[in-house]
């Protein structure tokens, strides 16, 4: 059974752990940079174009055809919305693309896209304006009060965001924002959680979530974390993703705030933290196996233990340069 990684950068121990695990499996793993540490966990690697070269996606489905690949996925969130808008192409092909639709992959990357759809669905998120002029008109009429969050519309793993104290550094930045075109979000407070989610590829159900609370987090994700089960969020994450069209492991941010849960944003890729969730016994990959077999899988959502602690550490990989 092949499957292919790509962009997979510092993600080594996601390989490591599907490796170890499913030792059947063959990883293919692709990166633009030779120094990728993460493909030297694969048991073949590929130098890739960039993701916006006219050639990228021809480049993927010759691979697939060559190394007879079943599944395809992505580590970085700018190539999600690739892949997606190309799934019934690498379908046609007999590849498992483990990536939402187009339209839902649109919305993941455009923030305040998605704060208007979660809002019009009545789903509770955080209050987000797409320009200072509207959120000038809201301040005024008390609606939002500093501090807040900016954060680029389509940004990812926190680059450019910030916590804004007072409305001149808001106007600053705005006038000084040549690199990203903000949003601006209420401040939450409230407890950090983080969700872990699969979708079966066959039944589109939600068949698994694991939830955490967030202790330490750095650029790019969560660094310490602790399960927790609530059965309140596990059905409030069914519900969320029936408006969705996802296919395959994702990751959900959730501020916790006032006995309720409020819903940040949605990664449709494995998360930097599923590390701890398939340390707790959550297997995603098995989940991914059993659809590309053409098996569906059976609800196990809740299969863990509480207080399972996450830590992660900094480790290296040393080779010759003639090696890579």
């Amino acid at each position: 059974m092949n499957i292919l990684f790509c962009s997979v950068g510092r993600r080594a121990k996601l390989l490591k752990n599907l490796k170890e695990s499913h030792p059947n499996v063959k990883i293919l793993a692709t990166d633009n940079s030779p120094y990728a540490p993460a493909l030297n966990f694969a048991d073949q690697k590929f130098l890739a174009p960039r993701i916006d070269d006219p050639n990228y996606i021809d480049f993927l489905l010759d691979l697939c055809k060559q190394h007879d690949i079943k599944a395809i996925t992505t580590l970085i969130d700018p190539e999600i919305e690739l892949l997606s808008k190309n799934r019934n192409l690498f379908l046609s092909q007999g590849v498992l693309p483990l990536c939402p639709d187009e339209s839902t992959a649109k919305l993941c990357f455009d923030k305040f896209l998605m704060y208007q759809y979660l809002t019009e669905k009545n789903i509770d998120t955080i209050l987000t304006y797409g320009d200072i002029e509207s959120f000038q008109q809201a301040l005024q009429k008390g609606e939002i009060n500093f501090p807040v969050f900016i954060k680029p519309r389509a940004g990812s793993a926190s680059v450019g965001a910030e916590r804004i104290e007072n409305l001149t550094d808001l106007e600053d930045r705005f006038k000084k924002n040549f690199k990203h075109n903000y949003i601006i979000q209420e401040l939450m407070l409230g407890d950090d959680i983080d969700a872990d989610v699969y979708i079966d590829c066959i039944s589109s159900d939600v068949v698994s979530v694991f939830s955490k609370r967030k202790l330490e987090t750095k650029i790019g994700g969560a660094s310490k974390t602790i399960s927790f089960k609530d059965y309140k969020l596990f059905e409030l994450v069914k519900d969320i993703l029936s408006n969705f069209k996802f296919y395959g492991p994702l990751d959900m941010d959730f501020f916790y705030k006032n006995g309720k849960y409020y819903l940040s944003e949605i990664n449709p890729r494995f998360g930097g933290a599923y590390l701890h969730a398939f340390g707790a016994g959550v297997n995603f990959y098995k989940f991914i196996l059993n659809n590309i077999n053409g098996e569906q899988n059976l609800s196990s959502i809740g299969n863990y233990e509480d207080d399972i602690l996450m830590m992660m550490y900094d480790d290296v990989v040393i080779k010759r340069l003639s090696e890579l």
